[in-house]
């Protein structure tokens, strides 16, 4: 199977078998992962190396523009898409196996975690995985601590509060916060 099969068949949102060829590229992509992160994470290189890491994590090119401060983890790379001007704050854990897109200039605090893979609720299946894009759009703030769950679209200028939970869309220009995060006012 090839990356880009893998990418198709993890975009369109069908529950991914345990055990199955799908699930060996989930593995096989996730140590090439592992040896680019460990790259990235156990060394000090200079901003143009850790864009071309992450152009190597990410198999496309990542913009110049891009701001990164290690250590950074995931678990694909290959389903992750960074606009202009991102920049990623230290001990970042992106699953982006089911899709992560980042909008143009977006901040994303300490320790954000954004999570793309669910597991089957019946026990009988647990291994079993169900992917759903994040997608973040342009200008947005993400703070400290937040974790964004499967399937959730961040609006354009929106600024998710230190610590938040983000389980539902958030709509443009909101502040949102919580746990579950909650709209807490407009911008």
């Amino acid at each position: 199977m090839t990356t880009e099969e893998f990418i198709h068949i993890m975009d369109s949102g069908d529950v991914i078998p345990g055990g199955t060829p799908i699930h060996t590229k989930m593995h096989e992509l996730s140590q090439e992962a592992i040896r680019i992160t460990m790259e990235i994470n156990n060394t000090y290189h200079n901003h143009h190396e850790i864009v071309a890491l992450m152009s190597e994590l990410t198999g496309t090119e990542v913009d110049d523009s891009l701001g990164l401060f290690p250590p950074f983890y995931t678990d694909c790379g290959k389903n992750l898409k960074i606009g202009k001007r991102v920049f990623i704050n230290s001990g970042c854990k992106f699953q982006d196996q089911g899709g992560i897109t980042i909008g143009d200039d977006v901040l994303v605090g300490h320790n954000c975690v954004i999570a793309t893979l669910n597991h089957v609720i019946d026990p009988d299946h647990r291994a079993d995985m169900i992917p759903a894009p994040v997608k973040i759009g342009n200008k947005v703030w993400i703070g400290a601590n937040v974790t964004i769950l499967q399937g959730v679209t961040i609006g354009e200028g929106a600024v998710i509060a230190a610590g938040a939970v983000v389980n539902k869309n958030v709509p443009p220009r909101t502040i949102v916060g919580g746990i579950p995060a909650k709209v807490i006012k407009n911008i």
